[in-house]
């Protein structure tokens, strides 16, 4: 912070007595002893000039640089015939030497994100990086925060749950590279938004939404095939959500964590994170996601009647939540999957797979793929892999490398780790059956598409 706003050579300043100001004064000391001369307090010319209160003694105080047309109104207000907007005079447009900077759109771009000390976007010359002698950055600027008044942080928040939307949308078409960016400066952007905001109601509304943005990162970094960043995300979204006064988010962050357990192929961890939110959370509809999770978690111990319990125990628990949300005014986004229509029979036929119940399995799954929607391609291709392992494993080969071409189209573009896992099982069991020609061919197409995603 600076200590205060020089007046620049060649700026007059008024003298003489009360309100007047003196030679060698800060503006911020200069609009103190004015305004107290003027018989003004702080609050009646923070509302008389529209600037908050805690603007305007930021400036007295020399923690904040006055703009000219934040001079401009407190000289009007003041009555200070010109003296304090000669000290913040208008800022001119300066020649500006062009940078002799390289034209590719390549080049490479840095955005440093921080709380206490500001952010910077620089652009790099990469013929630096091999020539010591020059100067690296050749473009940079400061982003600086402004403050936020009442009412702006919500007006903010919609515009940003809309982001959030059109991000998870947007995850459905690409990779975990180009959403992730988007997620994380814009998670950025809200924690500034919310350690400025003046009231309480409004910062922790802010810092609830800035957790679903944690949240969905973390499910990003799985998908990227990076569980420890996933699991770091995760405790950033518990964080947050807990400085947002939204306590029962760590009881969902725990099915998360059961996510990772699960495709890990660890039942026992998935189990006991399970077994956690469940008693930990008092939403309906986190406890029915964590009771699929459970579910999944005890098929893999082979575990069938504890897996039966847990599947209905799901279904009971999100009927509920199904209607529960019908009179829910928050707006806030809906917690879990959006884009699987029949998502408790693609979790009940994933159960009755790794039950070894294969053809139980495609009867519950075969269904399903034409209800997702068309633009949902992460989630299709999800679908798709698991109902095409389930089809190669319950004999119906020819069916099952019919689907193959519905998740290889999609898996270079979405780089999905999940959907990798699975189509690795699948080529497995393809290449047990060498003369098979549809075997083959789908076999060549699962290893192209993995290939591809690889380089």
């Amino acid at each position: 912070m600076t200590a205060g706003v020089r007046r620049p050579e060649g700026a007059s300043v008024a003298e003489g007595g009360g309100g007047g100001v003196g030679h060698g004064e800060s503006f911020g000391v200069a609009l103190r002893r004015t305004r107290e001369a003027a018989g003004r307090s702080l609050g009646d010319l923070a509302r008389s000039i529209n600037y908050s209160k805690s603007h305007v003694s930021k400036v007295e105080r020399g923690q904040k640089n006055p703009s000219p047309d934040f001079a401009r109104a407190c000289d009007r207000a003041l009555d200070a015939g010109g003296a304090l907007s000669a000290m913040v005079p208008a800022r001119g447009t300066p020649d500006l030497p062009v940078p002799d900077a390289p034209t590719e759109w390549t080049m490479p771009w840095m955005l440093r994100m921080s709380l206490d000390h500001g952010n910077d976007f620089v652009a790099y010359d990469e013929k630096a990086w091999a020539d010591p002698s020059l100067k690296p950055g050749i473009m940079s600027w400061p982003l600086v925060s402004a403050p936020v008044f009442d009412g702006e942080s919500r007006e903010a928040l919609s515009h940003f749950s809309s982001l959030f939307a059109e991000c998870r949308n947007l995850g459905q078409s690409f990779g975990p590279a180009v959403v992730t960016q988007i997620l994380v400066t814009s998670m950025n952007a809200m924690r500034g938004l919310a350690r400025s905001a003046t009231r309480d109601t409004d910062r922790q509304a802010v810092l609830r939404l800035a957790a679903r943005f944690a949240e969905y990162t973390g499910w990003m970094s799985q998908e990227a095939g990076d569980d420890r960043a996933s699991l770091w995300w995760t405790d950033r979204a518990v964080a947050l959500a807990n400085a947002g006064g939204d306590p029962e988010f760590a009881a969902y962050t725990q099915v998360r964590r059961a996510d990772v357990a699960l495709y890990r192929m660890d039942g026992r961890a998935t189990v006991d994170y399970t077994r956690a939110a469940e008693e930990a959370s008092r939403s309906t509809r986190i406890r029915g996601l964590a009771a699929q999770r459970r579910a999944q978690g005890h098929a893999l111990l082979g575990e069938d009647a504890e897996c039966f319990r847990a599947l209905d125990r799901a279904t009971e628990l999100l009927s509920r939540a199904a209607r529960e949300s019908e009179t829910d005014s928050s707006g806030e986004p809906v917690i879990g999957s959006m884009h699987l229509a029949q998502l408790a029979d693609f979790v009940a036929g994933w159960c009755l797979h790794d039950l070894g119940r294969t053809e139980e399995a495609v009867g519950r799954l075969a269904g399903g793929l034409d209800a997702i929607p068309v633009h949902a391609r992460r989630a299709r291709a999800r679908y798709a892999a698991r109902l095409a392992l389930a089809l190669a494993e319950a004999g119906e080969l020819q069916s099952a490398c019919s689907v193959v071409e519905t998740v290889t189209s999609s898996v270079s573009v979405v780089d999905s780790a999940t959907i990798r896992a699975d189509l690795q099982r699948l080529a497995r069991r393809l290449h047990r059956r060498p003369r098979d020609p549809d075997a083959r061919l789908a076999a060549a197409r699962i290893a192209a598409a993995l290939n591809t995603e690889s380089r």
